[in-house]
């Protein structure tokens, strides 16, 4: 309207609490996330392994079941940490791919279309822009991977009895901290790579340059020089050391040995500083171009 008329008003409604103002970027993200029929149905398809894996925690305590499919129970997968990191070994796979279908436009599309002024412009930090757009994926993640994880876990404790419970609650502890590792790593990898590539094909393609390549340099290096420091630069193999520190796991199939627990953990978390500093020499509300 019209300055001179002098009839505009303040907004006098209610305001959104600060600390909630980035959620506005997940409640908008999740419309058009859910609105592709190929991201639906691969997110369906993320249930199929807890649902199996929810069927073999049963079929330990139900003895028709068992007499009906001539099945002993000797003969089913035990159900300890092994059990639970095998499970959130094959849903980390699968939060990858989703990673790769939803990661890459979350941060190109803002950044080729010149929105960052648009977010930035109003009472909305750079801080809230990245955590705001972490969170899509980090609630999508978390949605398949360590809370279906604690389900399980709940389900198995209720039917074992309080004791199982209590003596293996660490595996609910290493559940949460071994898949919030995982998500924190890929949604600040996807999220820089979508803020420097600025195109989703090639930010997908980095995604899976960044697992691979290092991955191969790192198994070609430890055979060399028979030596398990090639791995550093591994993030499979990091994450890997460090999900069978969390789950007491003592099995080894790979070529090369693990890395030191503590190792992995420092290079994980530099790894994560570095995205964060891609990422904030990258989201800003004005860019140069020389």
């Amino acid at each position: 309207m019209a300055v001179y008329e002098h009839t505009y008003k303040l907004y006098a409604g209610k305001l959104t609490p600060e600390w909630s103002r980035f959620l506005i970027i997940p409640r908008h993200a999740f419309r058009d996330v859910f609105a592709s029929k190929i991201f639906m149905g691969f997110f369906v398809l993320c249930f199929v392994s807890p649902l199996v894996m929810a069927i073999l925690i049963y079929l330990h305590y139900n003895t028709n079941a068992l007499l009906i499919m001539q099945l002993n129970v000797k003969d089913l997968v035990s159900i300890n940490g092994e059990f639970f990191r095998i499970f959130l070994s094959i849903q980390s796979s699968l939060a990858f791919l989703l990673t790769v279908l939803i990661g890459p436009p979350l941060v190109s599309r803002d950044m080729s279309n010149n929105a960052l002024p648009l977010y930035l412009c109003r009472p909305f930090s750079r801080a809230e822009y990245m955590i705001g757009k972490m969170s899509v994926l980090v609630i999508l993640l978390s949605a398949i991977t360590w809370v279906p994880g604690l389900l399980l876990f709940v389900f198995q404790a209720y039917l074992e009895g309080a004791g199982w419970f209590a003596h293996n609650i660490w595996i609910a502890g290493a559940m949460i901290v071994a898949g919030m590792a995982w998500i924190v790593v890929l949604s600040l990898l996807s999220m820089t790579l979508s803020a420097w590539l600025k195109w989703r094909i090639a930010a997908s393609a980095g995604l899976f340059a960044v697992f691979m390549i290092p991955s191969v340099v790192g198994t070609l290096v430890g055979v060399m020089f028979r030596t398990r420091w090639g791995n550093i630069i591994n993030l499979s193999a990091i994450l890997e050391s460090i999900n069978k520190s969390l789950f007491r796991s003592t099995s080894n199939f790979n070529v090369v040995p693990d890395l030191p627990v503590v190792a992995a953990w420092v290079a994980l978390a530099l790894f994560c500083a570095l995205c964060v500093l891609l990422l904030s020499r990258r989201v800003r509300a004005y860019e140069v171009v020389r």
